[in-house]
C-alpha cells in the first residue's frame, strides 16, 4: 500500500507539472522525488496536507531555475534582460519618484544608464573595477548602477545612513576606485574626505555650490551625464554573464563592520523572479518601495520587479507611515513592501480614511510577527501577506505561499533533491553544529529549533554561494560534511523552527 500511495502521488505530481508546461525531464526528477518521500504513511500524511502548497513551490522553483539556465545558456546578464523589457514596455512609466512625483518610462530608464556607461567608459573604468554608490534613494540610483553594470563596472551601495569609520571601512571594502555622492550627503563625505584616498574620485549628484565641491574635490555629475550619448554602448569586454558580479550590497554590521556581499547577476534574477512567481504578481502592479535601495529587498525584490517583469515602482526617499496609505492611493498601488518594523509602526499610527481607500493586496517582505500579523491585514484590509527569508547572499530563500500567519516560509518533502535546505540542530551555547556519530550534521525534527543551511553547488545559479569581497568572511560561512561526506553548505545564522504543517 505504501508503494501504491507514493506511485499515486508521484503520476498526480507529475501529470500537475506538465500541466504548467514543465519539460518531462523535470516532471520526472519531481515525480521521483515525490515518491522518494513519501514511501510511509506518515509521509504520505504530509504529503496530501501540504501537496497544493508544495506542488506550486515546485512549479515556481523549476520555473525560475529553467530560465536562469536559458539565461546562462544565452550569455545574457541582468541589462540585457532589461533591455527586452525596455522592448515590449517602452512608454510604460518605470519609475516615479515620490519626493519630487518625476517620473522615468523604461525608455527614459535606458537612455539614463546608457549615458552613465559612457560617462563610465569614459572615465578609463574597465569590466571588473568599483564604483561606491552613496545616497538617499532615487530613481537615478538605479540608473547609475545599471548604467554601470552596463560595462562590467560593479557598483557598491553604500548604506546612506553610514557616517565616519563605517563609512570608510565600506567605501574600501569593495576597493572602489570613485565614489558617487548625493549632495544630501555632503556634511557626510566632508567627515571622511581628508581620511579617504586621495586618488579615490569623487562625484556628486544634486545641487550643490561651487565652493562646497572645490571643497570636497567633487565633479557635479548631472551636467555631465545630461552631455553624454543616451545611445547603447558597445559590449564591455571581457562580457559579463549571469554568474559574473553585478554590485555589492552590504551586511547590516550588526556583528562587527559591514561586510560586502557579492551580488550576481543571477542572484539578482532569481530574488526578483521568486517573488514576482511565488506572490503571483502581476504585470500591471503598482509597488509602492519604501525601502532603501542600498538593500536587496528595496533594490531587488522591489525594483526588480521593474527592471524584469516590467512593473511601474514607486521610489519613496524615506519612509513616511503617515504617508504610507495617502502616497499607496495617489499612485494607484496594489503593492507594499515592509521589513517588520514598518507594519508595527503603521498599526501605531491614527486611524485615517486613506487607511482602507487604498487598492492594495498584496504586502511583500520579512520580519512580521504574527501578532501583528494579523492586526494588519484586519485593520488595513490587506488581502495578502507575502513573507519571505533571504539574506541577501545565502542560497537557502525560503517564502510562505499560503498565507499561513506567522510562516516565513516552508521545507518540502517534494523538493530537497531540487532545492536542498534543511534545518539542523545547533548547540544553544555555543552555536555550534551538532553533529552524528558519522561526522553529518543533525537534522531537526518538526517543532525543533534549530540553524538555516543550504548546500552549495556552484554550478547551479539556485544554490550558489558567492561570499563576500573579504575571502576570510566568505570561509566562516562555509561548512562542510553537513548532508553527506565531503559537501559544503551555508550557514545562514537564521534560527527558526518548523511544525508539522508546514514541514
Amino acid at each position: 500500500m505504501h508503494n501504491v500511495a507514493s506511485v499515486s502521488a508521484s503520476l498526480g505530481s507529475m501529470g500537475l507539472l506538465r500541466l504548467f508546461g514543465v519539460s518531462w525531464s523535470w516532471s520526472l526528477a519531481a515525480g521521483l522525488g515525490v515518491y522518494l518521500g513519501t514511501r510511509t504513511w506518515k509521509y504520505f500524511y504530509i504529503a496530501a496536507r501540504t501537496a497544493k502548497r508544495d506542488l506550486n513551490g515546485l512549479y515556481v522553483l523549476l520555473r525560475v531555475k529553467m530560465a536562469l539556465w536559458r539565461y546562462v545558456r544565452n550569455g545574457s546578464n541582468i541589462p540585457s534582460i532589461f533591455a527586452q523589457t525596455v522592448k515590449l514596455h517602452p512608454n510604460k512609466v518605470a519609475l516615479i519618484y515620490e519626493a519630487t512625483g518625476e517620473t522615468w518610462t523604461f525608455t527614459q530608464l535606458d537612455e539614463l544608464s546608457n549615458a552613465v556607461a559612457h560617462w563610465a567608459r569614459g572615465q578609463g573604468w574597465v569590466s571588473g573595477d568599483v564604483v561606491a554608490l552613496f545616497m538617499e534613494s532615487r530613481p537615478s540610483q538605479v540608473a547609475l548602477w545599471l548604467g554601470l553594470a552596463k560595462v562590467g563596472v560593479e557598483a557598491a551601495l553604500i548604506n546612506f545612513n553610514l557616517r565616519h569609520d563605517s563609512l570608510l571601512h565600506c567605501i574600501g571594502a569593495s576597493g572602489s576606485r570613485a565614489i558617487v555622492f548625493g549632495a544630501e550627503l555632503a556634511d557626510a563625505m566632508s567627515e571622511v574626505t581628508s581620511s579617504s584616498s586621495q586618488s579615490m574620485v569623487r562625484f556628486c549628484t544634486g545641487e550643490l555650490s561651487a565652493e562646497r565641491l572645490a571643497y570636497l574635490g567633487a565633479q557635479p555629475l548631472d551636467p555631465i551625464l545630461a552631455s553624454e550619448s543616451k545611445h547603447p554602448p558597445s559590449a564591455c569586454v571581457p562580457p559579463k554573464g549571469m554568474n559574473d558580479r553585478l554590485f555589492y550590497i552590504y551586511t547590516s554590521g550588526t556583528t562587527g563592520l559591514p561586510k560586502a556581499a557579492i551580488v550576481v547577476h543571477s542572484r539578482y534574477y532569481r530574488i526578483a523572479a521568486f517573488g514576482y512567481y511565488a506572490f503571483r504578481m502581476r504585470s500591471d502592479d503598482v509597488i509602492y518601495d519604501c525601502l532603501p535601495l542600498y538593500h536587496s529587498a528595496g533594490n531587488i525584490m522591489g525594483v526588480g520587479q521593474c527592471l524584469i517583469h516590467g512593473l511601474t515602482v514607486v521610489v519613496k526617499r524615506k519612509f513616511s507611515a503617515s504617508r504610507f496609505w495617502e502616497d499607496c492611493i495617489k499612485y494607484n498601488c496594489t503593492v507594499v513592501q515592509y521589513i517588520g518594523e514598518i507594519c508595527r509602526y503603521l498599526l501605531s499610527q491614527p486611524v485615517r480614511p486613506s487607511e482602507k481607500g487604498h487598492k492594495v493586496r498584496l504586502a511583500v517582505g520579512n520580519g512580521l510577527r504574527p501578532s501583528v500579523w494579523e492586526a494588519f491585514t484586519e485593520r488595513f484590509r490587506v488581502a495578502q501577506i507575502g513573507e519571505f527569508y533571504g539574506a541577501t547572499e545565502c542560497n537557502c530563500s525560503i517564502a510562505n505561499m499560503d498565507g499561513k500567519v506567522g510562516a516565513c516560509g516552508f521545507n518540502s518533502r517534494i523538493l530537497p533533491n531540487v532545492y536542498p535546505i534543511r534545518l539542523v540542530r545547533v548547540d544553544e551555547d555555543s552555536m555550534e553544529l551538532v553533529r552524528d556519530s558519522r561526522g553529518l550534521c543533525v537534522p531537526c525534527r518538526p517543532g525543533e529549533p534549530g540553524l538555516l543551511v543550504g548546500r552549495i553547488n556552484q554550478q547551479d545559479p539556485l544554490r550558489r554561494f558567492d561570499g563576500y569581497a573579504n575571502q576570510e568572511a566568505t570561509r566562516k560561512k562555509i561548512a562542510h560534511n553537513v548532508f553527506k561526506k565531503n559537501d559544503s553548505a551555508y550557514l545562514s545564522g537564521y534560527q527558526a523552527f518548523f511544525i508539522h504543517q508546514n514541514t
